[in-house]
Parts: C-alpha cells; structure tokens; sequence
C-alpha cells in the first residue's frame, strides 16, 4: 500500500496524525534484511569450527592420543546427526522447509565429523584396508541419503564431490596445470560423470523428484562436461578427428541452453555462451593460423576485439530473453 492511501485515510479521519507520522517513517527507513549475511556467516563458522578441530588435533596428536580424539570427533557426530533425527520432518519429493534456523547448519557439521571421522580412522588404523574405493563409497552414499533425507543442498553438493572422487577425479593443483589434461582416463571419466549428472537433473525435473535439486546437478554437470570436452580437444588436437570433440560441445550446448530457456536461467545460458565461445575460437584460431605469417595473427587479434563485441551484445539479448519469456 501506498503513502497517498494513507494520507487519504488521515483526511477522512480514519488514523491520527501520529499514526500517519508513523508510517511516513517507516517508509523513509526501511528495514534491511540481514537474512543471507547471517546465513553465509554460520555456514562460514560452521567451516571454521571443523577446520580449528582439525588444526588442534593436527598439533596435540602426542598428548591427546588417537583413541581420546576418535571418541570426540565421534561424539560430535553422532550428537548432531541425533538432533538432526529427532527434529526432522516427512520426507517429500518437493522442498521441505526447516522452520529452526540452526538445524542446516547442526547436519552440515554432523556431517562433516562423520568424514573426519572416517578419514581419520582409515589415515590411522586403516580399517578399509587398501580399498580406497570403499572409503570413498560409504561416505558418498551416506552424503547422498541425507541430502534427500534432509532436503539440504549443501550436503548434496557434497555428495557429488565425493562421487567424483569415488570415480577418480581426485586431483592435485600441480596435476590440473601439468598432467590432468594429458590424461585419458580423466578425460572421460570426467565427460561420463558430467553427462550423468545431466541425466540425473532431467530426471529430477522430469519426474517432480526433489525437482529445486535440477539446479546443483546441472551446476556440476555443466561445467564437468565442457571442461572434459575442451579437455579432450587440446589433448587431441594434433591428432586425427580432433574436431570430433568440439561437435559435442555443440550437442550438450544445445541441451544445456534449451534446458536454461525452459528454466529462465541466465545463470547457465552465460555458462553455455561462454564455452561455446571457447570452443568456436579454437577451431577458428586453428583454421586462421594454418599460415604461418604476420598477416594470420593481425587477423586473430581482430577477431577477439570484433568476438568480445558479439558476445556482449548476444549475452544482452538473452538477458532480454530470458526476462521476458
């Protein structure tokens, strides 16, 4: 309602000038809402806290002693995921809303002591033996239920983490800058996972099956596969069919941008915008530089100042899209 409303409301003699007064300095001051600060600093304290309980046990090890923080991180834990239990509510295939404030945060740290937890027990007592692959199966299947369980979308995250790393794609800094592309395996594991996810975000949809989850997989899976596919492309590109990996650019960029247009998402119509431009400039860059002359790399600098121009003006234009749809 309007200040003109309530001005006519005051000449009619329904409120007093005290109230109108009021109001005029409700409207002058609005509240600000603090809601997503808060939200970010309990999700930032919540870290904090399990990296200090990491950082202390790291440098009290010897006096301490192994059984003692085994039992802690245990206690916390089981103590979290108790509380968690107790306040939950039904599950739903649609999002479940949490009216206590502190109980996303009480599962995430549950949560995460139950992976120090077993990552401290396999470090030191090995208890998976040299299955590291079971050490990474029962945590992601765990992370997996509690995030439908629990209807949590940081623990889902997590969960797809961990699936990565169940299926490899557990990498270094140094092996990302010098190796990781030079790596088949990688490669497509990693193109296999992101289109699974895509699968899995269909599915979601599609099938009305905790369908606000569509936007962590497709946030995954998008950047999983083109980061694969451009991947494989460097890796092969002296090698015959090279050009066979960007044209799977094109085929899950189509699907990736009509999936944002069904879903008004400018988020991922820029993530689609911005790889197909990668992928477009590096063949065109491939074809321009087959002669090797001054002329060829005058040519490639004017194609990134006209290409910058195009992509701002194409990125406008489904903004425009997207909020009129």
């Amino acid at each position: 309602m309007n200040t003109d409303l309530y001005e006519k409301l005051f000449e009619e003699g329904c409120i007093s000038k005290e109230s109108l007064e009021r109001i005029r300095s409700k409207r002058q001051n609005p509240l600000f809402s603090l809601h997503w600060e808060l939200k970010t600093l309990l999700y930032l304290g919540v870290m904090l806290l399990s990296t200090g309980l990491g950082i202390l046990i790291y440098k009290n090890i010897d006096t301490i002693g192994h059984q003692v923080i085994i039992a802690a991180i245990a206690a916390i834990s089981g103590s979290c995921f108790f509380y968690c239990f107790k306040h939950k509510k039904p599950f739903s295939k649609t999002r479940v809303t949490v009216s206590n404030a502190w109980f996303d945060y009480i599962l995430l740290l549950a949560c995460l002591s139950f992976l120090s937890f077993l990552g401290y027990l396999q470090f030191q007592y090995t208890i998976f033996g040299t299955a590291y692959g079971l050490a990474t199966f029962i945590p992601m299947v765990v992370l997996f239920y509690v995030a439908y369980a629990f209807d949590h979308l940081g623990i889902l995250s997590m969960a797809i983490t961990n699936l990565g790393v169940w299926l490899g794609l557990s990498i270094s800094p140094t092996s990302l800058l010098y190796t990781a592309w030079g790596n088949d395996n990688l490669i497509l594991t990693g193109l296999f996972l992101g289109f699974f996810l895509m699968a899995i975000a269909f599915l979601s949809d599609r099938c009305l099956f905790k369908p606000h989850f569509w936007f962590t997989y497709m946030h995954f899976a998008t950047h999983l596969s083109f980061i694969s596919i451009l991947a494989g492309y460097f890796y092969n590109y002296d090698r015959p069919g090279s050009v066979l990996w960007l044209f799977i650019t094109f085929l899950a960029g189509y699907y990736a941008y009509t999936d944002a247009m069904k879903h008004r998402s400018f988020y991922f119509l820029l993530l689609v915008t911005l790889y197909a431009y990668i992928s477009v400039s590096a063949l065109l860059i491939r074809v321009m530089l087959l002669n090797d002359n001054i002329a060829s790399f005058y040519l490639c600098f004017i194609y990134f100042i006209c290409s910058a121009i195009g992509m701002i003006r194409i990125l406008k234009y489904l903004n425009k899209k997207v909020k009129t749809s």
